[in-house]
């Protein structure tokens, strides 16, 4: 990989975890400053060739890695910075792929969601966001769909939502990993933040299988932070691998 790309990369990252939230007022998900806007401010959403989100379809099967996750942490805090709702974490929680270690630094959500799957689109996605020591992005997707029979954990840490810029402490110890589905199968793509700046070189992995979570839940949601979703981007020469 170009060593000069990291180097800018690396000079994002304070930028990007948390989510980037510098020119606020210069990008949101509605008005004038919605996503049609955000290329005239950040140029790589405008002419960006592997943006994301994308419709996952038309995938390849392939003997893909499995993806090694070993969250050992826990969730400290909820931050809404305008955008999301941002859980923030401490202790080692990483995610390893071809030997290298990419560390977790934040989850967060979007209503709805912002990757489709074979042209569904969920009420609810949670982005968990990984980095190496290199600078390079991770980012693991999980979907949820609407039912009864909630995760107990999304539960205890969606039960109250902090207002915009403020954030809200965790006090019962919920371990990131109780927020992942049990199945490891996912879908791999090349794609970019979807958020300005919208930096390309972003490894996402989509998991296959959804959560559930409430109604009230995502509507809870909704209201504390707005749909959020960036629209779909073209998947253009880009290719979508699928894990057995």
């Amino acid at each position: 990989m170009d060593k000069t790309w990291l180097i800018r990369l690396s000079a994002l990252l304070p930028l990007i975890l948390p989510i980037h939230t510098q020119a606020a007022t210069e990008w949101g998900y509605q008005g004038e400053h919605g996503p049609d806007s955000w290329g005239k401010t950040f140029q790589t959403c405008g002419e960006g060739k592997n943006q994301s989100p994308i419709d996952i379809k038309q995938t390849i099967d392939a003997q893909l890695t499995p993806l090694h996750i070993n969250y050992q942490g826990s969730i400290t805090e909820l931050v809404n910075n305008g955008h999301t709702i941002q859980a923030n974490v401490s202790g080692n929680n990483t995610l390893t792929l071809a030997g290298k270690a990419y560390q977790l630094k934040q989850f967060h959500f979007h209503t709805p969601s912002e990757n489709y799957l074979q042209g569904k689109q969920f009420p609810l996605e949670a982005h968990f966001v990984h980095a190496s020591s290199q600078g390079e992005l991770a980012v693991i997707g999980v979907m949820f769909a609407t039912g009864e029979r909630e995760s107990d954990n999304i539960k205890t840490l969606l039960s109250v939502l902090p207002p915009p810029n403020t954030k809200q402490a965790i006090n019962t110890a919920i371990n990131p990993a109780q927020l992942l589905p049990r199945s490891r199968e996912y879908y791999r793509f090349n794609g970019s933040l979807t958020t300005p700046p919208c930096s390309e070189g972003v490894r996402w992995f989509v998991l296959k299988e959804h959560l559930t979570s409430t109604r009230d839940e995502v509507e809870a949601l909704q209201q504390a932070m707005g749909n959020n979703a960036r629209p779909l981007q073209p998947l253009n020469a880009r290719t979508i691998l699928s894990s057995p």
